[in-house]
């Protein structure tokens, strides 16, 4: 640009130049025509400038506009950068959220999933529950009715036992009908030594125990009826079934007069042999001071035997029936079906009691010592357990 402006002044000056070459016929007209000519030159040369000047500014302008924009180039090209860095981050985001998704909803169906497996399952808990209870109502209500059905037989089975006991031993049965007081007449009596022994059958009216200590205890003073009389024995006997004595705490009751024993069936046996023991004497006041000694230590024995038997059976019956309970209740479901078809499989034969065939002591010990030599041989250690009551 101010090559072309240094042109123009140049051609100016150099037509000026030419024109004052060329000769002429009025100085005065040429000085004038060339003073004139130089104002316009020297108008021109202030216009030139000032457009120069202009134009400088212009450039200036346009240099300083140049460099801003080439600023502006370069933060379009970091904004452009910027631009695709964050439209990558956003594509990545996009895809972990797409990911994320498709876990969130993998995850929702699998807990859809395990949740109606768990409903399921509870449900199948549920019946389980219910199925085991009614179970234990059913398993206790056939044990209450075994034990109804005891307690309706005991009378009988008493009578029946006792007759046994007194067929092998020798031993004169009293019925009822046959007792010779017949305004009292107990359920069961046998004569030793010219005496009557009363044993009176006692079962409990229903399925509640609570009321049965409380009904033996009037039981035992209702005996005066029988200790009364001369030629019943002031021992009596009250026998009661082998499943409520877990409520009885008190066996022996001394009325003053008479003495009640509480026993159970199993004890019948002993306690007959032990007072038939004393009618191997023709008179009891003839036995020497060691003699009698011999049959109070026997008797003694033979009572401390029945007791001690009476409470470990009744141990025993809680420990197996609280087992048997727990086999029911903890047991998985398949282990105790497998269970159930071995149980079902299984008999015991135990000895069979024959009428009239005596059960000796010399065959009974044998079958002990036999026992405790094949323990020995195959090394078998005796099991010692000690169990302790309430005497």
């Amino acid at each position: 640009m101010e090559y072309i402006i240094l042109v123009v002044i140049f051609l100016g000056f150099a037509g000026l130049a030419l024109y004052l070459k060329q000769p002429t016929s009025n100085n005065e007209d040429q000085i004038e025509l060339k003073d004139s000519r130089i104002a316009l030159l020297e108008k021109e040369v202030v216009e030139k400038d000032t457009n120069i000047s202009n134009l400088n500014k212009q450039l200036e302008i346009a240099a300083a506009k140049a460099e801003g924009f080439e600023q502006i180039k370069i933060e379009k090209a970091r904004s452009e950068e910027r631009l695709k860095l964050v439209e990558t981050e956003r594509n990545t985001l996009k895809s972990e959220t797409i990911s994320f998704q498709k876990a969130e909803e993998g995850r929702q169906k699998e807990a859809n999933k395990n949740f109606a497996t768990a409903v399921t399952l509870q449900q199948s808990l549920e019946k389980e529950k219910e199925r085991l209870n009614d179970d234990r109502v059913q398993e206790k209500e056939d044990l209450l009715n075994k034990m109804k059905l005891k307690w309706s037989e005991h009378e009988k089975d008493v009578q029946n036992h006792l007759q046994l006991i007194c067929r092998n031993n020798v031993i004169k049965y009293i019925s009822q009908e046959d007792f010779p007081h017949p305004r009292n007449k107990p359920d069961n009596s046998i004569e030793i030594m010219e005496q009557l022994i009363v044993f009176d059958a006692k079962s409990p009216a229903n399925d509640d125990l609570t009321n049965f200590p409380k009904y033996i205890k009037l039981q035992t003073e209702s005996l005066k009826k029988y200790a009364k009389h001369e030629d019943v024995k002031n021992d009596l006997f009250l026998v009661i079934p082998s499943n409520t004595l877990e409520v009885i705490h008190q066996f022996h009751y001394n009325i003053g007069d008479y003495n009640v024993y509480i026993i159970t069936k199993d004890a019948l046996e002993p306690i007959i042999l032990s007072l038939k023991k004393i009618e191997d004497y023709e008179f009891a006041d003839k036995l020497s001071p060691e003699d009698r000694d011999n049959v109070c230590r026997i008797i003694g024995k033979f009572a401390h035997t029945t007791k001690r038997r009476i409470q470990i059976d009744e141990f025993f019956a809680r420990e197996f029936l609280d087992t048997l309970t727990k086999a029911g209740t903890q047991l998985p479901r398949e282990i105790l079906e497998n269970v159930i078809k071995f149980e079902n499989a299984e008999k015991l034969n135990p000895p069979m009691e024959k009428r009239n065939k005596q059960i000796l002591t010399k065959d009974l010990k044998e079958k002990v010592d036999k026992l405790e030599t094949e323990m020995l041989l195959k090394e078998i250690p005796k099991i010692v357990t000690k169990i302790d009551f309430e005497k």
